[in-house]
């Protein structure tokens, strides 16, 4: 799989002979709206088989082959080369495709609203192929014990079909807001908890969930501790029914990091009680923030490096953004708050206005400046095959349990096709 970024004046004609492929199958791939409108620094994900790169000034054999992690005489093999003649420059090496490593991977679906969308029962079923895990959320925990349960509609069917387990997720969520006082009745009050472990039990068997995700946040950090002991009750109880359990954790950079979103997420605790965890390693850019990318990638690795030293990587799911946020400048603290958009609504903004996708290589995301009709200016921050795929290799150069997705329902074709060519993904049903 090639990821192509569009230069001024190429066309799909153009792209597809240069990669001997067709230019349906790119439409395909990439679900390309307007084929004749190519946007300048377009992402396009390629549908052949392994990569090529093009010979830049200075390059050798040697550093081609540390790059792509292949020895430098079999890349000469391959393209018939001598090793002993300097690289033309211009060139296209072919790189065969890299050995796939095996991942589990998640994705959370959130119906809004009094009934489930068709467009997003149609992105469950387009995303679940690639799945481990499909996580409805969620199930709200009320302050007597029961459950107030998502809306599941057909999502138990579309994960059957598609082999994909299903996760019972559930917080601590009050009129659309996490609650610090329903956490503190969660993790104190001992004869709610023995009904609320036995409500999760007796809906986890009836409808097969095989994961029980706990989602607890804005925990008060005096209920640290017994958070931890609510995580070994649950454990105690799940366990000799079959069914793992799993966290959702702040995006912490050390164990005294402070703050009411942080210090009650004990992450040397939950990597020793649960069987995975899912790392929130996103929303650095957020709604109601000033513009920044939503996932920059050093930050993203500061958080799992630290949760490195909790916990074995087997236990760790980075948490990735699907979408990515359109600001109205100037910013002002307190105002508009920023509109999410998809992957592809990016793209289409910069197609209709006219203007480049652009790429910070440091915090390895794209972006677009744009005026709109209105003559305001705004800054898009999102998420290509660029900046997915760099986050795949930290996956795989980390050695980590996979990757966990929120959430489904903003359109980004590349992803899935990435996924598919970077990893296995476990099927555990």
């Amino acid at each position: 799989m090639q990821i192509h970024v569009v230069q001024q004046g190429q066309t799909l004609y153009g792209i597809a002979n240069a990669y001997n492929t067709t230019i349906s199958q790119i439409i395909v791939a990439n679900e390309i709206q307007n084929p004749d409108q190519l946007v300048v620094g377009q992402a396009l994900v390629i549908p052949v088989w392994g990569n090529f790169y093009t010979i830049r000034s200075g390059d050798t054999l040697s550093a081609i082959g540390q790059r792509f992690n292949i020895n430098y005489t079999e890349l000469a093999r391959i393209n018939n080369i001598s090793i002993n003649e300097p690289l033309q420059v211009g060139f296209r090496l072919f790189i065969p495709p890299k050995p796939k490593t095996s991942a589990e991977i998640n994705a959370y679906v959130e119906p809004i609203g009094t009934s489930v969308t068709p467009a997003l029962e149609e992105a469950a079923e387009e995303a679940t192929p690639y799945l481990t895990y499909l996580a409805p959320f969620s199930y709200r925990i009320q302050r007597d014990g029961n459950l107030i349960e998502p809306l599941l509609n057909n999502f138990p069917q579309i994960a059957v079909q598609n082999e994909a387990g299903l996760m019972m997720v559930l917080s601590n969520l009050e009129e659309g807001q996490f609650s610090t006082e329903l956490a503190r009745i969660i993790l104190t009050n001992e004869e709610m908890q023995n009904r609320l472990l036995d409500n999760i039990a007796r809906i986890a068997n009836d409808i097969g969930f095989i994961d029980v995700h706990f989602d607890l946040e804005f925990i008060s950090p005096e209920n640290r501790e017994d958070y931890n002991n609510f995580l070994r009750k649950a454990k105690e109880k799940l366990s000799p029914e079959g069914i793992t359990l799993s966290t959702a954790l702040a995006p912490k950079t050390s164990s005294t990091q402070r703050g009411l979103l942080y210090e009650a997420h004990d992450y040397r605790a939950h990597g020793e009680i649960v069987d995975f965890v899912v790392l929130m390693t996103y929303e650095w850019g957020y709604s109601a923030g000033p513009p920044m990318p939503v996932s920059p990638i050093g930050p993203v690795r500061q958080v799992i490096e630290y949760a490195l030293t909790e916990m074995p990587s087997s236990k760790i799911m980075m948490g990735q953004n699907l979408y990515g946020y359109d600001w109205t400048l100037p910013y002002v603290q307190g105002g508009q708050y920023a509109r999410a958009v998809s992957p592809q609504q990016a793209i289409e903004i910069a197609r209709v206005n006219n203007v480049p996708i652009k790429y910070d290589y440091k915090a390895q995301a794209p972006y677009i400046d744009y005026v709109d009709n209105q003559g305001r200016s705004h800054k898009v921050w999102f998420e290509d095959a660029r900046s997915i795929q760099a986050k795949f290799n930290l996956i795989k150069e980390l050695n980590l349990r996979g990757i966990s997705y929120w959430k489904l329902g903003l359109s980004f074709p590349q992803n899935w096709l990435l996924i598919e060519e970077n990893f296995n993904v476990i099927k555990l049903v």
